[in-house]
C-alpha cells in the first residue's frame, strides 16, 4: 500500500465546525478529540486554526473560550470522559485499622460542594498509611437524602435522625458525637469550616476534647497542616492535630472509587441534655432582598421572558431571588445589581434556574460553580441548554406558570390537611 497519507478536508472543516449537524459524529469518527489547533498542508506550509481556543492572532489577543469546550459544554464533556473512562475501582473496607470521622453540613440533607471536599481529604489521610487501610466515617445530622455516599469516598454512615436533631442544637450535637468519640475513637475529626455549619461544631467538640483545632485549613501533606490566619493575610503551618476545620478545595472530591457507605448504629445511649438555645426556626425574608452571591436557589430570566410580572410572581412563590441576563438589564427589564455573570455577579447556587437565558460566554462564566443548572428554552442548541444538568425544551412563561400552578396547589393541600 502506499505510504502518502491522504486527507479528507471535507471532514476536517466539519470537525471545526461545531454548528454543523454533523459535527459531533466526525469529531467521534476521528477520535472523539478536538480539532486540531495546527496542521501541516499539502504544500509544506503550518496551517492554523483560528477557531481553535488560546489561538493568537495578528493583534496579539488571545481568543477566548466561544466553542463551549471549556464552559457551555463542560458538563457534556465530563459525561462523556465519564463514559469513555474505565469503571470506578469497588473498594471494600471491612476491618479498618482506624477511622477517619468527618462531620458534614449537609445542607437540605444533601452533600454540598464542601463536604465532598472535605470527604476527599478524608480519603487522602485514610489511604496514606497504605490503601485500604483506613475507613472514613461519615457523621450527619437529620434527614439525609444523599444516594450517592458511596461515590465521595464514604465506608461508614452514622446518621442521629429525628427531630431533636433538625435546627441548631449545638448542646444536642456535641453530646452525640461525643458517643461517637467513645464508640470508634477517630484518629481525626474533619469538620467543614463553615460559618453556619461546622465551624461552631467542631471549636465546641474541640474545647469538649481538650485539643488545639487546626482551622481555616486549605492544605494536608506530610503530617502537616497548612491554614490562612491573620484574616487571610498570612497562611500558618503546624502539624497536623486530630481536629482540622478545613476550607472549600481543601482537597480533590473521589472520582476514582466508590465504597461501601455501610449504615453504622449510633451510640446506644445518649445523655439528657439541657438545650438551653431554643430553636425558633428560620426567619421568613424577602427573597428579593437576598444578594445573588448568597443565594441558593436563583430563577434568572433572559431575552426569552415576555411576560416580566409572571416571572416575578413565579420568583416570589418559589422563594427565589430573581437575577437576569445582560440583555435582560440592557433592556431596563432587571437592574443591574440583579444581573449574573462574569460582568455582573458570580453566583454559587445549589439550584440555578434559567428561563429563556441563551447562554453568552459571560453568563456561563458567571454560574460555573453552581451545583445544578435548569435550563428552560426553546432552542435545543443554545449553549445554556448543553450547559443544563436538566434542560426543558419549551416556553418559558408556559412552564414557569404551570410550576407556579403546581406549587400553590401543594400548598393548598397542606394548609387544608392542616
Amino acid at each position: 500500500m502506499s505510504d502518502i497519507i491522504r486527507r479528507d478536508p471535507r471532514s476536517e472543516w466539519i470537525a471545526r465546525n461545531r454548528l454543523h449537524p454533523e459535527h459531533e459524529a466526525v469529531l467521534a469518527r476521528m477520535g472523539g478529540g478536538a480539532p486540531a489547533a495546527q496542521w501541516m498542508g499539502p504544500n509544506g506550509v503550518i496551517r492554523r486554526n483560528p477557531h481553535a481556543v488560546g489561538f493568537i492572532g495578528p493583534n496579539g489577543l488571545r481568543r477566548i473560550d466561544r466553542s463551549g469546550a471549556q464552559t457551555a459544554n463542560a458538563a457534556g464533556a465530563a459525561r462523556r470522559e465519564a463514559a469513555a473512562a474505565p469503571a470506578r475501582r469497588r473498594v471494600q473496607i471491612d476491618s479498618p485499622a482506624f477511622t477517619i470521622a468527618v462531620v458534614a453540613d449537609m445542607p437540605g440533607g444533601r452533600l454540598s460542594a464542601h463536604d465532598r471536599d472535605v470527604l476527599g481529604l478524608a480519603r487522602q489521610l485514610a489511604d496514606a498509611d497504605g490503601v485500604g487501610e483506613g475507613a472514613v466515617l461519615l457523621v450527619s445530622f437529620g434527614e439525609s437524602r444523599e444516594e450517592g455516599l458511596g461515590d465521595a469516598g464514604v465506608d461508614r454512615v452514622l446518621n442521629f435522625a429525628g427531630a431533636r436533631f433538625e435546627g441548631y442544637a449545638p448542646e444536642l450535637r456535641l453530646t452525640a458525637l461525643g458517643g461517637v468519640e467513645r464508640q470508634h475513637e477517630p484518629r481525626h475529626w474533619l469538620f467543614p469550616d463553615s460559618p453556619l455549619g461546622g465551624a461552631e461544631l467542631g471549636r465546641r467538640l474541640a474545647v469538649r476534647l481538650g485539643e488545639r483545632p487546626a482551622t481555616q485549613v486549605w492544605q494536608v501533606a506530610d503530617g502537616q497542616c497548612t491554614g490562612r490566619g491573620a484574616a487571610g493575610a498570612t497562611d500558618v503551618t503546624r502539624s497536623l492535630p486530630r481536629i482540622v476545620l478545613a476550607l472549600p478545595e481543601c482537597a480533590e472530591p473521589v472520582a476514582d472509587t466508590v465504597h461501601a457507605a455501610e449504615p453504622v448504629a449510633p451510640p446506644a445511649a445518649l445523655p439528657e441534655v439541657l438545650r438551653r438555645v431554643e430553636d425558633l426556626g428560620a426567619v421568613a425574608v424577602d427573597p428579593a432582598g437576598v444578594a445573588l452571591a448568597e443565594a441558593e436557589f436563583i430563577l434568572a430570566a433572559g431575552n426569552g421572558i415576555h411576560d416580566w410580572d409572571a416571572f416575578h410572581h413565579a420568583a416570589r412563590v418559589l422563594g427565589a431571588p430573581d437575577g437576569a441576563s445582560r440583555v435582560a438589564g440592557d433592556n431596563g427589564f432587571m437592574p443591574r445589581h440583579r444581573q449574573v455573570g462574569a460582568t455582573g455577579t458570580w453566583v454559587t447556587a445549589r439550584v440555578y434556574l434559567a428561563a429563556g437565558i441563551s447562554g453568552a460566554i459571560q453568563h456561563l462564566q458567571g454560574i460555573q460553580q453552581c451545583d445544578k443548572v435548569v435550563a428552560i428554552n426553546t432552542d435545543p442548541g443554545c449553549d445554556m441548554v448543553k450547559r443544563a444538568d436538566l434542560a426543558v425544551i419549551a416556553d418559558s412563561g408556559e412552564v414557569l406558570a404551570a410550576l407556579v400552578e403546581l406549587v400553590e396547589g401543594v400548598r393548598q393541600e397542606q394548609r387544608n390537611a392542616a
